[in-house]
């Protein structure tokens, strides 16, 4: 089959961009591509689960501003991302009909900088695990290996750029579904410090601080364009991140200088390390020491048992309140078939925790923004793995999993690294520099100060051109 502008996986969304600022192709005829592929290669993957074609077609029909995204294709993450007029599922059955009258704050800015919005991707229920697996929409696959998860909760939109439909997608982070579904696709993708992005109108946070919004992308520069029109206070936001010293776009090819970079091979929850992922540790170390930077152990000082309860009861409270606010929007009570199991166990969680449990939970997360901060004194940048092991089989870490204890070990190998830093709020990123024998992508994770992206953009722009990744794409079977 013969797709429409073949060139246009060649370019990211700032290359995109360019070429619509020349004249030398149309927004209409970006679209045309995204549509092509989509139709192409998402009957295979299950990644766009919500089509957005003629509402694409009519914001490009009406005009679209004259931001730095101008015309490129663009698809929204399916949870709690406000779209005007258009459904929102949030991967749960008990959504299925919600079709909002606003905008998000972040679709308002996505929209000023030019982007098209042309779909929804993929995610569990509520983006509660890290896979992309739900009830409602069915498994999403990861490109590289069909039967296994692209990654969560933004797997959908990993899966999406993965196989070339676009070449950047939004994605939203509240225990590492950025940094985990960009690890299980070979793509990079940043979890912004807390605070950088918005969550208005309707909230001012995502789970008590420790989610955040951005996009998962084929190229660093893609990042840090899409951060510079996003980020930025709001009316109601509760926190607020220190401001970059220039855009983010100009730290892409800057000379990061020698970084003092602490290596970190403990998962903060005591979860097994994979022997593959233990080799990407190895093998990042060699890089950045060859690029000239100095590397030395690092460890992080972690009460386990507290934070995981810490952040467990935040989460939860935050899941059985936006259920309980759905359920008096409908006028009803909760029904048998509304939830699938895990979140279901996870609602009723709730009910044995206190006001006080609340708090102190706050409170622990607040510590380990000052424990993480503490190692900073000694390193610039810290260097882990992603995840404590490779991209699952699919099944292992869905919601519906009857085996919970399986489901628990299995969670736990994937936020090993990421979520200590949602509690702590600090920026990081997940760069794609390592592939297993077996063909599976294994992300090495590159953790900033609190509000310094800007330093992880420069690092991650120096590995990309010491080694590129961009052209690298699996093969797989189209339906």
């Amino acid at each position: 089959m013969s797709l429409p502008f073949p060139e246009y996986e060649q370019y990211d969304a700032v290359g995109l961009a360019g070429l619509v600022r020349e004249g030398e192709v149309t927004p209409d005829e970006l679209l045309d591509a995204a549509v092509a592929r989509c139709a192409e290669r998402n009957p295979t993957l299950n990644a766009v689960v919500i089509d957005l074609e003629k509402e694409a077609r009519a914001a490009i029909e009406a005009g679209l501003p004259e931001g730095p995204l101008r015309g490129v294709p663009y698809l929204l993450k399916d949870l709690y991302m406000l779209l005007e007029g258009v459904p929102i599922t949030n991967g749960s059955r008990l959504y299925a009909d919600l079709v909002p009258d606003h905008d998000s704050e972040f679709v308002r800015r996505y929209k000023q900088a030019g982007l098209v919005i042309f779909g929804r991707t993929a995610s569990p229920e509520f983006g509660l695990t890290a896979t992309t697996e739900s009830a409602l929409h069915g498994d999403t696959h990861n490109p590289w290996a069909l039967d296994h998860t692209p990654g969560g909760s933004s797997g959908g939109a990993s899966a999406a750029v993965c196989a070339g439909i676009l070449p950047a997608a939004h994605a939203t982070d509240g225990g590492g579904s950025i940094r985990i579904p960009a690890s299980c696709c070979g793509l990079f993708g940043l979890k912004p410090t807390r605070g950088r992005t918005p969550f208005g109108p309707d909230q001012g946070e995502g789970w008590s601080g420790m989610s955040c919004g951005h996009a998962v992308t084929r190229s660093v520069r893609d990042s840090a364009v899409l951060l510079d029109v996003t980020h930025g206070p709001e009316p109601g936001m509760p926190y607020r991140s220190p401001e970059p010293t220039r855009p983010y776009l100009e730290e892409i090819g800057a000379d990061p200088g020698r970084l003092r970079i602490g290596v970190v091979r403990t998962p903060w929850n005591g979860a097994p390390l994979h022997p593959d992922c233990a080799d990407a540790i190895e093998d990042a170390v060699q890089l950045v020491r060859e690029l000239g930077h100095d590397v030395e152990e690092g460890d992080f000082d972690v009460d386990y048992e507290t934070l995981g309860q810490a952040t467990s009861v935040l989460m939860a409270a935050n899941v059985r309140a936006n259920i309980d606010d759905r359920l008096a929007e409908l006028g009803r009570e909760l029904r048998d078939d509304d939830l699938e199991p895990t979140t279901r166990l996870i609602y009723e969680s709730v009910v044995k925790r206190s006001a006080e449990d609340y708090a102190r939970g706050v409170r622990r997360i607040h510590k380990a923004t000052r424990m993480v901060d503490a190692q900073f004194e000694r390193f610039d940048v810290i260097l882990t793995t992603t995840m404590t092991s490779p991209p699952l089989p699919l099944g292992r870490l869905s919601l519906s999993n009857a085996d919970l204890g399986a489901y628990g070990r299995d969670i736990a190998t994937a936020v090993g690294f990421t979520q200590l830093l949602n509690a702590s709020g600090h920026p990081a990123t997940s760069v794609p520099l390592y592939w297993s024998d077996a063909g599976l992508p294994i992300g090495t994770q590159l953790i900033g100060r609190f509000g310094d992206e800007s330093t992880l953009f420069r690092l991650s722009s120096q590995l990309e051109t010491a080694r590129p990744w961009f052209d690298r794409r699996p093969t797989f079977v189209t339906a």
